[in-house]
Order: structure tokens, then C-alpha cells, then sequence
């Protein structure tokens, strides 16, 4: 794997930060607005939106090269979207605790082999959202139990399919993009 070059300058932010004032807070979020420096020297406001929770995503993938989506209404924008099985998992809590706990819940499916995928960050220039992905093999399973802010469908179909969906538009959530083209990448290899 290639290295990108570092040098110490790139450890230090060139923003300045003169005070910061939280907007909004709730469970989940919270908004602050800073008013800083920018790089050039001018002055600025920066927003940031501070997640409370991990984001954790999971490819189940069974003996048959099947794997499960789920689809729901996201309201954030106003439209149906079939994602790889997902959630949050509170700060402090093992994030393959909140996996393992998300795909029961979402997917009624168990798994005893578990691997980190990958690790990411969502839209790291205005959130401090992480992410983890797990791959779930060995796949048992159970009854869901969704949270009653959801109306999940549980849709199964050969991975190939889904890495097609996310290669052609189908899927367009960032995580569940990203997490099956790691896949193929790594089916490939």
C-alpha cells in the first residue's frame, strides 16, 4: 500500500479559533458555531456538527453469497432508500457490541465470525461523525426488533447485486457505497 507524504506542518491546523457557541444539542447531535481565523488569515464562522454516536454499518454475507439490505424513509431527504444494515453505537460502547446489537435488530440475523471491514469518516468538513464496517459471516437467525422510529423492510439477494446497486446509483448512502465497493475490491484481489 502506497504512503501519501507527511510532513510535521500538516499536524497543525492553520484555523484559529476565537470562541465557539453550541447552537443546538439534542440525544443524537449537537450544533456549534465557531468563529475563527481561516487559513489565509481572515475572519470566519465554522459550523460543526458533533455526532454522539459511532456510525456502524454491516455487510452480513451468508454460505451462499447472499447478503441482506435494508430500506427505509430517510426524512433528512424526503426519500426511500435501500443501505446495508446500520446504526449508532454510543460512545464507550465496543463499536462491534453496537454491530452485533444493529444487525439483530435491523436484519434478525446473528453472526459468529465478525470483521472489521473498514473505518471511515462520513463528511468530515462539517461533521465529526466515524464510522466502522463489520462483515458478518456464519449467520444465524432470529426475529427483529426495530425501534418504533422504524419502518424497516429486510431485503435479500446475492452481494453481486447489491455491489451492482451501489456501482449503478441504486444505493447511494455514503457508508453502504463505500462498504460494498470494499467488498468487490477485496473479493478481487
Amino acid at each position: 500500500m502506497s504512503k501519501l507524504p507527511q510532513d510535521s506542518s500538516q499536524q497543525v491546523s492553520p484555523w484559529r479559533t476565537l470562541s465557539k457557541t453550541k447552537i443546538y444539542d439534542n440525544p443524537w447531535i449537537s450544533v456549534t458555531e465557531h468563529q475563527v481565523t481561516d487559513p489565509s488569515g481572515n475572519p470566519g464562522i465554522y459550523g460543526l456538527v458533533h455526532m454522539k454516536n459511532y456510525a456502524i454499518g454491516i455487510i452480513p454475507i451468508d454460505d451462499q453469497g447472499n447478503t441482506w439490505l435494508i430500506g427505509q424513509y430517510r426524512y433528512a431527504l424526503g426519500k426511500y432508500f435501500w443501505e446495508i444494515p446500520m446504526g449508532g453505537s454510543p460512545v464507550g460502547e465496543s463499536p462491534l457490541n453496537g454491530a452485533k446489537r444493529e444487525l439483530k435488530e435491523e436484519a434478525g440475523i446473528t453472526a459468529n465470525h465478525w470483521e472489521l471491514l473498514m473505518e471511515l469518516h462520513t463528511s468530515n468538513s462539517v461533521t465529526d461523525e466515524y464510522a466502522q464496517v463489520f462483515v458478518a459471516k456464519d449467520l444465524q437467525f432470529c426475529e427483529t426488533n426495530h425501534e418504533s422510529t422504524e419502518q424497516l423492510k429486510v431485503y435479500k439477494l446475492p452481494l453481486a447485486e447489491a455491489i451492482e446497486m451501489a456501482m449503478e446509483g441504486g444505493i447511494t448512502d455514503a457508508i453502504s457505497v463505500a462498504a460494498l465497493l470494499r467488498v468487490k475490491l477485496m473479493g478481487d484481489r
